[in-house]
């Protein structure tokens, strides 16, 4: 389903924006992401805000999109430095926004020699130091829970955002990245992080053994036993299978596709 846009929120909301920022001069809808109805850069005589708007499904009632709004506003306290300031948030109108500092850069790029995969472990590092906040209220393994009867090797204490595709890191113009969407920030074993990352690798053109080389650098996942890598990359792919089959997206097929790889390369590998 395409994006609403500025013109699409009610009036209710528009001037509780307008109240925050001053008079919009103009508003750029981002191009990704999935976790919000609205996903807008907005621009008035001040700057520019990032400002991300969801509908509730009645007045009491959130929906899921809201719900991610919700945990981004929690935990955007204690983020790490990595992620952009939460400024405020509004209700109206049916509606949540919050918003954000707007960061101007390009995404990263994850292609084999990309000197984005730096930066990228860069980050992985920065989060695992950073101690999982008590707002951080989805713990990681509860995900494959329906799929398996022991969890358990997926769980643990480390701060994961979980989501970090290419289009979650902003890198600006002195190389410094600024990751967005924390909206899945969970807690669980740090090598989760690195796997979650394995078939964003391959999308970008790795194959599976590269990417696992890629992966190597993090002792969180070279001292992992294999057989814990193996039943997380097929719960994983069999989630994406059920996700797919249930609720399609046009980016979902080649993720997929991706999961597919690596599994497939885990299972014949010697």
């Amino acid at each position: 389903m395409p994006r609403s846009d500025w013109t699409d929120l009610p009036d209710a909301m528009s001037r509780a924006i307008t109240a925050r920022t001053g008079p919009v001069l103009s508003t750029r809808s981002a191009p990704t992401g999935n976790h919000a109805d609205v996903a807008i850069t907005v621009r008035t005589a001040d700057g520019a805000v990032f400002v991300k708007a969801a509908r509730k499904l009645d007045a009491d009632r959130d929906g899921p999109e809201v719900w991610s709004l919700r945990r981004e506003s929690a935990i955007a306290p204690h983020a790490p430095p990595l992620a952009p300031r939460l400024l405020w948030q509004e209700e109206a109108g049916g509606w949540m926004a919050l918003g954000f500092e707007h960061v101007p850069g390009r995404t990263a790029v994850f292609t084999p020699g990309s000197p984005d995969l730096d930066l990228l472990a860069q980050v992985v590092h920065t989060l695992q130091d950073h101690p999982c906040p008590d707002a951080v209220d989805l713990n990681v393994e509860q995900r494959w829970a329906n799929l398996t009867d022991d969890v358990s090797p997926m769980a643990g204490d480390t701060l994961l955002h979980t989501d970090l595709n290419p289009k979650n890191l902003i890198i600006d113009e002195n190389d410094h990245v600024h990751v967005v969407d924390w909206a899945l920030t969970s807690r669980g074993a740090p090598w989760i992080e690195i796997g979650q990352l394995i078939p964003w690798l391959i999308l970008d053109g790795h194959s599976p053994t590269q990417a696992e080389a890629w992966a190597t650098r993090f002792t969180s996942w070279s001292t992992t036993p294999p057989p814990t890598i193996d039943l997380y990359s097929h719960l994983a792919t069999k989630f994406w299978q059920h996700r797919s089959d249930n609720h399609p997206a046009p980016w979902m097929p080649p993720y997929l596709d991706a999961w597919k790889q690596w599994t497939t390369y885990r299972t014949h590998a010697p």
